[in-house]
């Protein structure tokens, strides 16, 4: 039998036992906590340097995800070097620039345009769509008139090498585009901000010589972006026909929700773009997909069908570097 005195030390034993596991439950759980890497910000491309720069500036003064992510894709809106994106864009076939963008915040607000003319800074009217309509996506004459309602300024958008090339296009009018190619690239960025919430942007000129109308997977919200504030957030880029088939943003944010890494989730989308594409026997030489993602942790992931594809990533601990994804081919 256990002595009165013995049952003394062992119920101390235990009382102290308990303390010093409960104080390592709490190291552990403040050991997790400091895991979480915020502010991040993550875009695709070289482009994505300059864009995460200017992101960075609202991310690492306590901003909201929101006006991080519209600010730094901006950056490359503007800039007519830039021939994918915004102005000096390369045209479609009939010689016209048309843009797509949308955008997404922590309470899976959405606002999108498709086929937009003539407004330098379509991510910009993607979120006045967001803010200050009842709809989520407007497109053609219909978001001009609304961007034109706002303020936004209507200026030409092809610029002379733009349409130089066009005009040589035009020659044989042969509509092949080529992986890593930057005839079909989008800056696609997301970030989680200081607060722990998370939110994404896409903007692209399209495909150049495309046909009048042609909208990528760029705007459409689930494909070329998708944010759940809960899981994590993802875009795509390349080519947006074989994205759309998968509603591959979505899908990467899907895969993430059932634990895979965000680098995990990026890789399984890219290989189910390729059985579809090997199940319609469609060569996958020319071909280019790539996606990005975070999760609430902060962490990042990217992952592309062939080798060539590169994103950007700044956070306390990756000072704004180019990073080349992992490939499957």
């Amino acid at each position: 039998m256990t002595s009165r005195r013995q049952f003394i030390k062992l119920s101390a034993l235990a009382s102290s036992l308990f303390a010093f596991n409960k104080s390592k439950a709490n190291e552990l759980i403040i050991t997790q906590s400091k895991k979480t890497i915020k502010p991040i910000v993550i875009s695709t491309w070289r482009f994505g340097i300059e864009a995460n720069a200017e992101a960075w500036k609202t991310l690492s003064t306590q901003g909201r995800s929101l006006d991080a992510v519209e600010a730094g894709v901006k950056i490359p809106e503007a800039d007519p070097k830039e021939r994918s994106v915004g102005y000096g864009g390369r045209p479609d076939r009939d010689g016209r620039v048309t843009l797509d963008a949308c955008i997404m915040d922590e309470y899976s607000n959405i606002g999108s345009v498709g086929c937009l003319e003539h407004i330098v800074h379509p991510i910009s009217v993607a979120r006045a769509v967001m803010e200050k309509t009842p709809h989520t996506m407007l497109v053609g004459d219909g978001a001009l008139d609304f961007a034109l309602s706002q303020g936004f300024k209507k200026e030409n958008l092809l610029i002379k090498e733009s349409e130089d090339e066009w005009k040589e296009w035009l020659k044989k009018a042969e509509y092949k585009p080529k992986a890593n190619i930057e005839n079909h690239d989008t800056i696609g960025m997301v970030a989680l901000d200081m607060n722990g919430n998370l939110s994404g942007a896409c903007t692209t000129s399209g495909m150049a010589f495309k046909m009048h109308g042609r909208i990528g997977d760029s705007p459409i919200i689930g494909a070329g972006l998708f944010v759940d504030n809960e899981i994590g957030a993802a875009t795509a880029t390349g080519h947006g026909e074989e994205v759309m088939r998968i509603v591959g943003s979505h899908t990467v944010v899907e895969l993430m929700r059932q634990g895979y890494s965000p680098e995990e989730a990026c890789k399984k989308a890219v290989e189910r773009i390729i059985t579809i594409a090997k199940n319609k026997n469609k060569s996958l030489d020319e071909l280019q997909i790539g996606f990005i993602a975070i999760n609430k942790k902060g962490e990042h992931g990217a992952y592309c069908l062939q080798k060539g594809f590169n994103y950007a990533v700044y956070s306390p601990e990756i000072n704004n570097q180019l990073i080349d994804a992992k490939h499957i081919i």
